[in-house]
């Protein structure tokens, strides 16, 4: 990749900076030396997310709002050259429940910190995706020209917001990147995530209820992903593309369930539970990332 001199990023925001990967991207922005500013979704009770517990947090500017509120997010972009936009829904199975959420919050909340971002004179969007918007691999290993097929209202979000960034920067030549990880594992991930609910239960027992067990992913730990939109971020080859950001390897879920199992030193049974699997035609039955573009 060709890589932007050091001093072209100075002050970053981050959305979505008290999630999962948000908090770990926050840390690691810091300890590069940038001057961040950290947007979290406003609460009664101030909370900040991970961030409430992370060193680094001491060291931040943070700004509570709403991705969906235009005028919020153009007071937080104000000052800065970059912006990491990782703030949205990203729970697939509340998609199916509540569909209109996710547009009002992945794809008006991206087109809100896209429409800041132009107001400001950015030279650095960089917008989250997921390997969900693939589907089910139709050629493995997925590099970034696969088809977009969306199995889940989650999917087809990310796919729209992915299309809108990309058109900014066609249309009015917004410098955007897009950072497609793989799943993505580590301290601080939800407990509604595959290993983290292995785990849980494991401790429980022997018996797990999970869902689906054929399926297989590529499995990131949470530092790599990172330092991909870093990679991502500091990259003036990346403008207006998508990079994969994943590992090249899959493994399916049984297993995962059988290694995290052996780890543990546990015995397992496997219960595959309905309330727990997607509906037929919405999953994604394989997942293998072409990283070679990152």
């Amino acid at each position: 990749m060709t890589v932007i001199t050091s001093d072209a990023i100075r002050r970053v925001l981050v959305t979505g900076a008290g999630g999962f990967i948000g908090s770990h991207l926050t840390e690691a922005c810091v300890a590069a030396g940038y001057e961040v500013r950290a947007f979290v979704r406003y609460n009664s009770r101030s909370s900040r997310g991970w961030l409430d517990d992370c060193e680094a947090a001491r060291h931040v500017e943070v700004v509570a709002g709403d991705v969906r509120d235009a005028d919020a997010v153009n007071r937080a972009m104000a000052g800065v050259d970059t912006v990491f936009h990782l703030a949205a829904l990203v729970g697939i199975p509340y998609s199916y429940e509540s569909p209109s959420s996710y547009v009002r919050t992945n794809v008006e909340g991206t087109a809100n910190v896209l429409l800041a971002a132009r107001a400001h004179g950015l030279t650095n969007v960089v917008l989250t995706s997921t390997s969900e918007t693939y589907g089910s691999a139709q050629c493995v290993p997925i590099d970034e020209s696969h088809p977009a097929k969306a199995q889940s209202p989650y999917a087809a979000t990310k796919i729209a917001a992915d299309q809108l960034g990309l058109s900014f920067h066609r249309s009015f030549g917004l410098p955007v990147k897009v950072v497609r990880p793989f799943n993505t594992y580590g301290p601080r991930q939800s407990m509604r995530a595959i290993i983290p609910t292995i785990i849980t239960q494991l401790l429980q027992g022997p018996t797990i209820r999970i869902g689906h067990v054929h399926p297989t992913r590529d499995l990131t730990y949470v530092a790599d992903t990172v330092a991909g939109f870093l990679a991502v971020a500091r990259s003036a080859a990346a403008v207006g593309l998508a990079t994969n950001v994943g590992m090249n390897d899959e493994i399916s879920i049984a297993d995962l369930a059988a290694l995290i199992a052996r780890v543990m030193g546990t015995p397992m049974r496997i219960v595959q539970a309905a309330e727990r699997q997607r509906p037929a035609m919405s999953e994604v039955d394989r997942l293998v990332c072409d990283n070679r573009r990152c």
